[in-house]
């Protein structure tokens, strides 16, 4: 599958504005826009492996949208937008939530996680749900990003040898290779940014708790959240403000004058030259946009939370799973997370061929939300990310931002010893809870790059505005090219 056999798409590129303003001039019906993509989707996916099951409603949703329209009903700011969704967001439809796991085929769910139906009564058609890192890569500590027992080894549309990241492989790699209009992912540390860096998307993490997460399989209730992922940030916008029912339009503004950013260098920058030099020339374009930057604006807490927060997740895992199993309707073969890895040692061959199940087993040691143990290292986490972290530095050097990159290149898919991951600027505003977005910064050997700004909580609207003034700076989104491995310039 090169680059060369790949037909061109019509959709190819297609922003969320640009469709509306189609369908409003009579160029598509909102049925005929489901059928392009679930053709695109049967043409591409494969081998991309980024959907994991297609709605089967989708296209009588369509007609019925069609139907709203000819009637001159009121329509919503998604109306005929084929959006996809992850497989952890729960659905009250034909599709199933399984998060990637062959334990939770079949099972029903009580109720949908509002940020679908969010999507729905904003009048978006749900395309169907993407593939993911099994558990929303909260499996094993050497496990293959975008890899489940359900939905197989999702690939990077700009190098099929190479990881989507993850945990919102699906997501992120569908996204990038237009396979929908736009698509929902859900992080806990990365899980959007890190495959919408890896796959030229702009990709949001929104405040904790701005969403909803009802409905959603969890990690951490602490750090979960869903958010948006496009291919523009005016896109990542409309997305926002549809979940959210706020308008971020304001944002869309190109200066930054006025605006101080934070070069947070210290863990976020050094472990790859070429990922530094993108960074470093996205500082320049800062400069030039108007903003005052201000270096070496560095956290001094930094490095003093990892460990705990692998506790918190542990205790949170455990305690949010045993829930959420207890919840399903009636008929579910197992309640508890404890059954649950029983479960995957009876199917090792399909769940368990290539790595294992520490993280479940380490999990399931750990008692209740009571324990001490779990008590301070929550405690800590939120004093040394925010208190002592980000709110700590953005109020000494008075910032609007904070800035790094996302992440070094994709790493290629390597089944035996997991994923080679260099470094990311992800973790403070994922253990803070505060919001964070990546936007694209260039490629190296044809891999994107992505670089980040976060912030103190509810800033949203100003994450936005600086990320969509880079962006029309610089228009470093390129299109996938499906290529067999990267481009290393050598015949």
């Amino acid at each position: 599958m090169s680059s060369s056999k790949i037909a061109p798409f019509e959709l190819d590129e297609v922003s969320l504005a640009q469709l509306r303003q189609a369908l409003k001039a009579g160029r598509y019906t909102e049925p005929q826009l489901v059928q392009l993509y679930q053709a695109r989707i049967a043409e591409l996916d494969p081998k991309l492996k980024s959907v994991i099951e297609l709605n089967p409603d989708a296209l009588k949703d369509a007609e019925r949208l069609q139907a709203e329209r000819a009637a001159g009903k009121p329509l919503g700011p998604l109306h005929g937008m084929p959006i996809l969704i992850k497989d952890n967001i729960a659905t009250l439809d034909k599709m199933q939530t399984t998060a990637g796991s062959l334990a939770l085929v079949g099972t029903k769910v009580k109720a949908e996680a509002p940020v679908a139906t969010a999507l729905r009564k904003a009048g978006a058609v749900i395309l169907g749900k993407t593939n993911l890192s099994e558990w929303a890569n909260f499996r094993s500590t050497h496990s293959s990003s975008g890899w489940s027992g359900r939905g197989g080894q999702t690939r990077n549309p700009y190098a099929l040898d190479r990881s989507p990241s993850g945990s919102s492989s699906g997501t992120g790699a569908a996204i990038a290779a237009c396979l929908a209009a736009a698509g929902i992912g859900t992080e806990t540390d990365g899980s959007i940014l890190s495959p919408s860096a890896a796959c030229g998307l702009v990709g949001l993490k929104p405040t904790v708790g701005l969403l909803s997460g009802k409905g959603i399989i969890p990690i951490s209730h602490t750090q979960d959240t869903a958010g948006p992922m496009a291919r523009t940030v005016f896109d990542v916008a409309i997305l926002l403000g549809a979940l959210t029912g706020k308008d971020y339009s304001g944002a869309m503004v190109t200066s930054l004058k006025g605006k101080r950013i934070g070069i947070a260098r210290k863990r976020f920058f050094g472990y790859h030259p070429a990922t530094d030099q993108l960074a470093e020339d996205a500082i320049k374009v800062l400069k030039k946009l108007g903003a005052e930057v201000i270096d070496h604006a560095d956290m001094a807490t930094v490095d003093t939370f990892d460990a705990d927060e692998t506790t918190v997740l542990l205790y949170e895992f455990k305690a949010g799973l045993n829930k959420y199993l207890a919840e399903l309707q009636p008929g579910v073969p197992f309640k508890t997370l404890k059954e649950l890895i029983i479960f995957n040692s009876s199917v090792k061959d399909k769940e368990l061929p290539y790595f294992g199940q520490e993280l479940l087993e380490q999990a399931q040691a750990k008692g209740p939300l009571s324990s001490p143990e779990y008590v301070k290292a929550l405690a800590k986490c939120r004093k040394q990310s925010r208190e002592q972290g980000i709110d700590a530095i953005l109020t000494k050097h008075k910032l609007d931002a904070l800035f790094a990159p996302t992440q070094a290149p994709s790493w290629p898919i390597d089944w035996v010893n997991g994923d080679h991951f260099l470094g990311s600027s992800t973790s403070p505003a994922a253990v803070a809870g505060y919001p964070s977005i990546t936007v694209p910064a260039g490629q190296v050997h044809g891999l994107p790059v992505g670089v980040s700004f976060w912030g103190r909580a509810n800033t949203e609207a100003t994450l936005l505005r600086l990320a969509f003034a880079f962006e029309q700076a610089t228009h470093h989104r390129r299109a996938p090219t499906f290529a067999a491995t990267a481009d290393f310039g050598v015949s």
